[in-house]
């Protein structure tokens, strides 16, 4: 008899319950320390794509001094620059997100969360073993490729592990922890670039350092779920089931009572939503939104981060000396989300974006005039600050627009746009270097941001306290 009240109970919990009931118990989750330690699992997996991401900037002096790559070249599209090697990141970032986006949606956050990972630090390393810039490049691109589709997976797997109502401290959170790998990414290039131990470049001890640490991976998948909403709207309700009670119980609602769901409508299928209807009404007009978002957002952000040691070098800096300022600059990476997390929840995510847009126009140009050290390290760090907390607002903005059966591939989609646009921005902000020098570069900046501010202030939606969904 027990067998089988136990069995009514949880059919009776599926048939009330369904997809769209299991979004709002999710919903109803208090915030509790398994619901943040699963958080802080992702963010820490989440390290090694971010590591692996920013080192493009970091190891750049490195590629100039082994005679790999130059700083800037003659032709527009130079592929024997650094503009090429960030093009070659970008690139792959593009493929990964647009094509490959759609993995995460059919075979699981989980699956794709940990082989994207292996794949791309199998590419890191065989790129540090690379003695010619085709052979860099190439692998690079490779690697790009993974951390793209890393980078979608991990977004839709937070924002369908919390509610909506800490949903903006959560990416708050996240990027604060993933982002700890860019001043050590800093730190380990200041130290090695210069040097060559063991008569190994420097650059390629910073790349093989990430790829090592990375295999922590096999450990920290142990100890993550599979999202409960995406096994749901795949129909396989009784795991959804097991791992939301898990959930629940981990917050003392489990026996709390629960309203039976109306008779609404079915829920949608993964596969119900093609590609091509992200192109036409109800998600157009998001798509459209946030491609434009991400085509400019990118070159605020990347313009700085992948080019901070370089434009500090066009200032008459020694390579050292900009590794050094890079480094202290890092520590803003970390520290600025967590500052955000205190008014993360508080307001829109479009008026958070808007403002710290206006913020590195304003930081971004007192950059390019200062000279003394003190103050271009303070307006780094300011203007890394509003970059981190554009970066966190946008990353839960863009994923929890979209319904479970499309988030990955739709914020995929859209989040393309920004490695498409960081892809030519590479070639794009050398040849503005080369001709306007570190002003040049800041007003091409200025100009993208004032696209950011004025679409988002007129065309975003309202998002905050909405359950995922609905």
């Amino acid at each position: 008899m027990g067998v089988v009240g136990i069995d009514t109970g949880l059919e009776l919990g599926a048939n009330s319950s369904g997809p769209d009931g299991i979004s709002r118990r999710l919903e109803s989750l208090p915030a509790t320390a398994h619901v943040w330690r699963l958080v802080i699992l992702l963010s820490l997996a989440g390290c090694f794509e971010i590591y692996d991401l920013f080192l493009t900037g970091y190891i750049a002096p490195g590629l100039g001094r082994s005679g790999l790559l130059t700083a800037t070249t003659q032709a527009f599209f130079g592929f024997s620059g650094i503009g090429a090697f960030v093009a070659a990141t970008f690139a792959g970032l593009f493929v990964g997100t647009f094509f490959l986006g759609f993995l995460a949606d059919r075979f699981g956050r989980r699956a794709i969360f940990t082989y994207a990972l292996l794949a791309y630090t199998a590419a890191s390393v065989i790129m540090a073993c690379q003695t010619s810039a085709g052979g860099v490049l190439f692998w690079r691109f490779l690697a790009g490729i993974g951390i793209g589709v890393e980078v979608i997976t991990i977004d839709a797997y937070i924002t369908e592990l919390v509610p909506s109502r800490m949903r903006g401290r959560a990416f708050a959170v996240n990027q604060s922890i993933m982002f700890i790998a860019v001043p050590i990414v800093a730190f380990l290039a200041w130290w090695l670039v210069p040097l060559s131990p063991y008569g190994v470049d420097g650059w390629r001890w910073v790349v093989l350092i990430g790829a090592a640490a990375s295999m922590v991976i096999w450990v920290l998948r142990l100890f993550l779920p599979e999202s409960p909403l995406w096994l749901a709207r795949h129909g396989r309700m009784e795991e959804a089931l097991r791992i939301l009670a898990t959930l629940e119980a981990a917050g003392g609602t489990s026996d709390a009572p629960r309203a039976a769901a109306p008779a609404a409508r079915p829920a949608q299928t993964a596969g119900s939503v093609n590609f091509t209807d992200l192109f036409r009404p109800p998600y157009l007009s998001l798509v459209a939104l946030f491609m434009v978002f991400n085509l400019c957002q990118a070159f605020g952000f990347y313009g700085f981060a992948n080019w901070v040691p370089t434009l500090l070098v066009e200032k008459g800096i020694t390579v050292t000396k900009s590794l050094q300022y890079s480094f202290i600059v890092a520590f803003a990476y970390p520290i600025a989300p967590l500052i955000a997390a205190s008014f993360a929840d508080r307001f829109e995510r479009r008026w958070i974006i808007a403002c710290a847009c206006a913020a590195i126009i304003v930081f971004g140009m007192a950059f390019a005039q200062l000279t003394q050290p003190a103050m271009l390290i303070a307006c780094g760090v300011l203007l890394t600050a509003c970059n981190m907390t554009m970066s966190y607002a946008y990353h839960a903005y863009q994923t929890e627009v979209f319904p479970t059966q499309v988030r990955a591939r739709a914020s995929g989609l859209v989040y393309s746009m920004s490695r498409l646009s960081a892809t030519f921005s590479g070639f794009i902000v050398a040849w503005m270097l080369k001709e306007g020098g570190v002003t040049g570069v800041f007003g091409l900046i200025t100009a993208a941001m004032l696209v950011v501010v004025i679409t988002m202030a007129l065309f975003g939606p309202n998002v905050r306290g909405r359950p995922l969904d609905a």
